[in-house]
């Protein structure tokens, strides 16, 4: 199996929508993911995500399946935390638990990071415990049993299938931390997803185990092949 997943584009936050731009980055996206084709498409339940996944589902001629637990509002609530300016901020941005997230101590207390008392008074906890047990649903739904703790599945059903996933950034760093079985503070402060950029993560049967590998991470070529800016959260060009 090929899992996709999908940034939205560029958004409107309030109210939850697209710009024109992220519309183009959508279609885009859509004419890459048709060469190939996909099997199967989720989105979250926030209109931006969903808006993202329809032109991929209008030319592949395939139904959009909503997922609430990938709405990024929940991990808002779940990982973040007020910051010096009294802003609350994601806590890969946060200008205090992104120093927490490098120290010593966090690493040293691994996917236990959450038990430290930085974090003691958050939703950490629970955040991870939903995401996991969702993302382990929506996984052996599609044939992949997670072995917890260990980044590896059973293979219950082996199949070629592609399926897209269209979401966020802050439940995305969260969901691929639940489900790679890497901690959340080591993954959220090394790897990031900008607007409708595309990650493929193969599931490889290998004696009945599956190992997922990112084979591409963020990945923003259908906005070169489009001539759109590709341009990291409006901010940075690269």
């Amino acid at each position: 199996m090929l899992f996709f997943y999908i940034r939205h584009g560029d958004p409107i936050y309030n109210p939850d929508s697209l710009t024109p731009l992220g519309e183009r980055q959508a279609e885009a996206v859509g004419k890459r993911l048709a060469l190939y084709g996909i099997d199967k498409i989720y989105s979250s339940t926030s209109n931006r995500a969903f808006l993202t996944a329809k032109p991929t589902a209008e030319i592949l001629k395939k139904d959009i399946e909503q997922l609430d637990f990938a709405k990024e509002g929940y991990a808002w609530q779940e990982m973040t935390a007020i910051d010096t300016d009294e802003k609350r901020r994601w806590f890969f941005q946060n200008s205090v638990t992104r120093k927490q997230f490098v120290s010593d101590e966090i690493r040293e207390l691994g996917d236990k990071w959450y038990t430290h008392p930085a974090f003691k008074d958050t939703k950490a906890k629970s955040g991870i415990d939903r995401v996991t047990a969702a993302s382990d649903e929506l996984f052996k739904s599609l044939g992949y049993e997670h072995i917890n703790g260990t980044g590896t599945y059973k293979v219950l059903n082996d199949n070629n299938d592609r399926v897209a996933l269209f979401a966020h950034q802050g439940f995305g760093l969260l969901f691929f931390s639940c489900f790679l079985d890497i901690p959340y503070p080591q993954f959220a402060m090394h790897f990031d997803m900008s607007h409708s950029g595309m990650t493929v993560v193969e599931f490889k049967n290998e004696n009945r185990i599956a190992i997922p590998k990112i084979l591409t991470f963020a990945n923003d070529s259908h906005l070169y092949r489009e001539g759109l800016p590709t341009k990291y959260n409006n901010e940075i060009y690269f």
